[in-house]
């Protein structure tokens, strides 16, 4: 099964959360906050806006920042994605 994304909508999986932190102190699974960073999977065709379409910004592939709450969470086939509308993206990491 996969996903395929409506209207301004980006499937994004998220990145792994850091294992220590930056002094070396190992990090146990409920002090680790995930991650704001996501790699994005799937790419709906944009929105229409007065008639036109306006197209998504990012492409499949690229490493993206996405606002904290944002999104909903899905599991297909045992992976976890994040469905958020475009708008939710706040930036790309080159």
């Amino acid at each position: 099964m996969s996903l395929r994304p409506l209207g301004d909508r980006v499937v994004l999986k998220q990145l792994e959360a850091e294992e220590t932190t930056k002094g070396g102190i190992i990090l146990t699974t409920q002090s680790k906050e995930k991650p704001q960073e996501a790699e994005v999977i799937a790419v709906g065709p944009g929105a229409v806006v007065d008639g036109k379409l306006v197209p998504i910004e990012v492409k499949v592939g690229e490493k993206v920042i996405y606002s904290k709450y944002a999104g909903t969470e899905v599991k297909v086939d045992d992976e976890e994605y994040i469905v958020v509308k475009q708008g939710d993206i706040l930036a790309v990491v080159e």
